[in-house]
């Protein structure tokens, strides 16, 4: 193990491994890597991601979503887009295998258009396979799609578009980022997207069928 270039492959070596089935060999290489990244001082905040997320491929599923989180809420894979959106398709890949097609609509759909900003179509494919499992497709944002939401859709969907994670929104509008992902699922069908990226042009959109009328 070595202390700066393992910990990139840590991922891929726990994707691979759950893939095919050999859950406890990768586990116990990875708890490795991560006392070898421990006995160097306390790991950075991009390693305890790749960590987390990597344990989250090959922990049960009762300790799984907690990996997840973690990850996730490490604010270093803002900086790291194409880890941020693999994290999020492995975590929306993991919540539509437990039917939990609510909470893994937004996590696919912020996915995708992370993938599809950074010319990865490949990547962008494999999510709209898993958006197509999970029943979700999308069409052309229509001029009018913003006032089909709800007041608090509406409310949510602006703050989105601008960037922010869930967990952001939800502490600026006192919600739990459950609810605010909940509120993003139920909104997507009614603009026709399925990627969080497109809720810009729905606004632009809303605004031009505005200004035209």
């Amino acid at each position: 193990m070595h202390y700066h270039y393992s910990h990139p492959a840590l991922h891929e070596l726990a994707s691979a491994a759950a893939r095919s089935g050999h859950y406890a060999e990768a586990a116990r290489i990875v708890d490795g890597a991560a006392r070898s990244l421990e006995n160097v001082g306390r790991p950075s905040p991009r390693r305890a991601a790749l960590v987390h997320l990597s344990r989250a491929a090959l922990a049960p599923p009762d300790e799984a979503e907690s990996h997840f989180t973690e990850a996730l809420e490490a604010s270093i894979l803002a900086r790291r887009p194409f880890e941020r959106a693999r994290t999020l398709l492995q975590y929306g890949e993991w919540l539509r295998r437990r039917h939990r097609i609510l909470e893994a609509g937004p996590s696919l759909a912020e996915a995708e258009g992370i993938f599809r900003r950074l010319g990865a179509p490949p990547w962008a494919a494999r999510v709209q396979n898993e958006l197509r499992a999970a029943g979700t497709q999308g069409n052309t944002p229509e001029p009018d799609a913003l006032a089909a939401l709800t007041p608090q859709q509406q409310q949510i969907v602006r703050l989105a578009a601008r960037g922010p994670t869930n967990r952001e929104i939800a502490e600026k509008l006192y919600l739990s980022p459950r609810t605010v992902s909940s509120h993003l699922y139920r909104a997507f069908p009614k603009p026709g997207i399925t990627v969080r990226s497109r809720l810009r042009d729905v606004l632009e959109a809303h605004t031009a069928g505005r200004g035209s009328a």
